[in-house]
């Protein structure tokens, strides 16, 4: 509502603003109703600006028109000449247009919806994701957000059973101090063997031992303690049943001999291993005085003041190619480039559509350029065997004189029979070549509309198969009894006793509003999209009898031209019929090495084994290149075997210009010119 009230406030300012002096007069001398639609803004009174354009402007054209085809012929001329032009080339770059417009109103706008509808299916499938994760990492961490909440309510509870943990620790404290299980002379030697080694090791300021040397020392002390005691008993055990074995033997040799091994005190030093293994491998964790010394310090600590805090650090990873960009940024992106490509490829068809208003121009521009290429160059499109050039034939024949009709094979190629209904030779190249420059833009057709029918066959087959039902359950409950009456008791229900909690959770949820809806064509856009390429390749067909009809049209206009036009190509074919052996010389001496120059034994076999391929792989007439039959005349002169159909060889005065000398030929003081007639494109 604010943009609508500004946009009229601001047309009201427009109007308010001061009249030039003409909008003065013209509001003076004109109804109210008329200055008005004069002097309206863009958008204001649509039909009427329409139906006065159109009006004023047809009745401009058809003023021009009239008077251009009542004072000149040439006015006259060139408008007719659009018909043929309309049937061309230049009427062929307009449907072109209108086949670029039709695919890409076609499978390529279909190509862009569906892309775009599965960028957003894939933006809601992450975002859905994302939120089913987000709701199900809340629910699972509820309980433990919940225990951390109790944990903080109950702070003076934990800061009076802790105060009882100094009293239980003074055990351990006192069995890591007790002096027990070894000798002080022992440790003190031991000490000041580890000092020792300590002064070499560290500096000076550092030789007191810490609490892991010194319970390790400890360690191998009680060890070496124990392996002592062990030998000593040992021994002692020896030395009890010696003599018991010297009691209950009493015969002198024997009791000696028998009692011998009660003797082997030496095995109790097999005990002595015990030690070393005491001093390799110690019995005591790595981190048991740090830890030691940690907890001795906490104790001390637990007098101080107990709190607890909770901090929540969220941490963002970086997301497409390093950077720290969310999901619907991505999708912003995505969805701003295809915008943008959409909006370049919409100046591309309005540039389009610009240029192919300018194409009746172009169409105009050459019908003029026809009609004096017409009228000042003679050869210009001079290659049509017309009514008036079978005229002067007949009249010389009467007369007794050369003629040119019927024309001979090889000058059939160069010239056009207006009246057949088929493409000739001077036409079939051509067309051939407008068929070749239509066969990117069918490709592009082909390709675009296969590509469409992929793309929405895979979406199609993902939108049906790609269905998912989240469904999230979860049921907690967690229950922990501590028993016992003592210290550590009290804590842990206290603290894990928090734990007993309970819950049961059920999130449902699917992705049938993220799956993509693709749009597929059906038959009738398709065929709106070939029909244009359709009436582009008819256009190629047509062409040649479009082109004829040029010269219809000129020569109706302008006869005078005409006559000398046609009396021209006769005088032009019957010099060139003259001097015809001569002129073909070069091309049949040419024709003639490649027919002696050995076949490739691949076309031997084609020859023999493809009928079908007979036709092509035979040797040709060297004048009119027809293919070899039974009736052709092949020259007997030794390594020559030049192939003519009998035509030709009447035409050639029954003399092969590839092994006659060139003096014995037939001679003309004409010779090959560039100028010859040519079709006109």
């Amino acid at each position: 509502m604010d943009i609508k009230h500004h946009q009229s406030g601001a047309r009201r300012q427009r109007r308010k603003q001061p009249h030039t002096m003409v909008q003065r007069l013209l509001s003076w001398g004109l109804p109210v109703s008329c200055s008005r639609f004069l002097w309206r803004q863009p958008g204001e009174f649509p039909v009427t600006a329409f139906l006065l354009g159109a009006g004023a402007g047809g009745l401009l054209a058809i003023g021009l028109g009239a008077m251009g085809w009542g004072t000149s012929p040439h006015i006259r001329c060139a408008s007719l000449l659009l018909v043929p032009k309309m049937l061309g080339k230049e009427g062929r770059l307009f449907v072109l247009g209108y086949a670029l417009a039709a695919i890409y109103v076609g499978p390529v706008a279909n190509l862009r919806h569906n892309l775009n509808d599965v960028i957003a299916s894939l933006g809601c499938t992450v975002e859905l994701q994302i939120n089913n994760t987000r709701a199900a990492w809340r629910v699972s961490t509820a309980p433990l957000r919940a225990v951390f909440k109790d944990l903080l309510s109950s702070k003076e509870l934990l800061r009076a059973e802790t105060r009882n943990i100094s009293t239980t620790f003074e055990d351990l404290d006192a069995q890591v101090k007790s002096e027990t299980g070894y000798t002080p002379e022992d440790a003190m030697d031991s000490g000041e063997t580890a000092q020792g080694r300590e002064a070499h090791q560290a500096p000076a300021s550092s030789l007191h031992l810490s609490t892991q040397k010194m319970y390790e020392l400890k360690t191998k002390l009680r060890c070496s303690y124990v392996v002592n005691q062990a030998i000593l008993s040992c021994r002692r055990w020896f030395d009890h049943k010696h003599e018991q074995c010297m009691k209950h033997i009493w015969v002198p040799l024997l009791t000696h001999l028998l009692c011998l091994p009660m003797k082997f005190k030496f095995f109790c030093g097999i005990a002595k291993v015990m030690e070393v293994w005491c001093r390799n491998r110690i019995p005591v964790e790595g981190n048991f005085g740090q830890t030691y010394d940690t907890l001795n310090q906490s104790i001390h600590d637990l007098d101080g003041e107990f709190s607890a805090n909770i901090d929540f650090k969220e941490e963002k990873q970086a997301g497409v190619l390093g950077l720290n960009a969310s999901w619907e940024r991505v999708s912003t992106e995505v969805r701003d480039y295809v915008h943008h490509q959409e909006a370049r490829l919409e100046w591309a068809l309005g540039l389009l559509h610009v240029l192919l208003s300018c194409t009746f121009l172009l169409v105009l521009y050459t019908s003029f350029s026809y009609m004096d290429s017409y009228n000042h160059d003679i050869r210009f499109d001079n290659i049509y065997i017309s009514t008036y050039f079978c005229q002067i034939d007949d009249r010389r024949k009467k007369l007794g004189k050369r003629t040119l009709l019927p024309l001979r094979k090889a000058e059939e190629k160069t010239v056009i029979f207006p009246c057949k209904p088929t493409i000739q030779a001077s036409e079939m190249s051509n067309m051939v070549r407008e068929l070749l420059e239509t066969l990117p833009i069918l490709l592009l057709l082909v390709v675009l509309c296969g590509l469409d029918w992929a793309l929405y066959s895979i979406f199609d087959t993902i939108r049906h198969h790609s269905f998912l039902q989240y469904s999230f359950r979860s049921s907690h409950k967690l229950e922990v009894k501590v028993g016992g009456d003592s210290m550590l008791a009290r804590l842990l229900r206290k603290t894990i006793g928090a734990l007993n909690t309970s819950s049961e959770t059920v999130m449902e949820s699917n992705n049938m509003p993220c799956l993509p809806q693709p749009v597929g064509l059906d038959a009738r856009a398709y065929w709106r999209a070939a029909l244009p390429i359709g009436l582009l390749v008819c256009l190629c067909l047509l062409q040649a009898f479009g082109y004829r009809l040029r010269r219809v049209i000129a020569a109706f206009y302008f006869p005078k031209r005409e006559k000398k036009r046609i009396l021209f190509l006769y005088n032009d074919l019957l010099r060139k019929r003259a001097a015809f052996t001569k002129l073909r010389r070069a091309a049949i001496l040419r024709r003639a090495r490649q027919q002696k120059a050995p076949r490739h034994p691949l076309a031997d076999i084609l020859h023999r084994g493809c009928p079908l391929l007979r036709r092509w792989l035979r040797r040709r007439c060297v004048v009119c290149q027809a293919p070899k039959t039974p009736e052709s005349y092949v020259c007997p002169t030794l390594d020559c075997e030049a192939v003519y159909c009998w035509s030709c060889w009447d035409d050639m005065r029954q003399r092969c210009p590839v092994c006659t000398p060139r003096e014995e030929l037939s001679s003309s003081a004409f010779s090959d010119s560039n100028d010859d007639t040519a079709y006109a494109g």
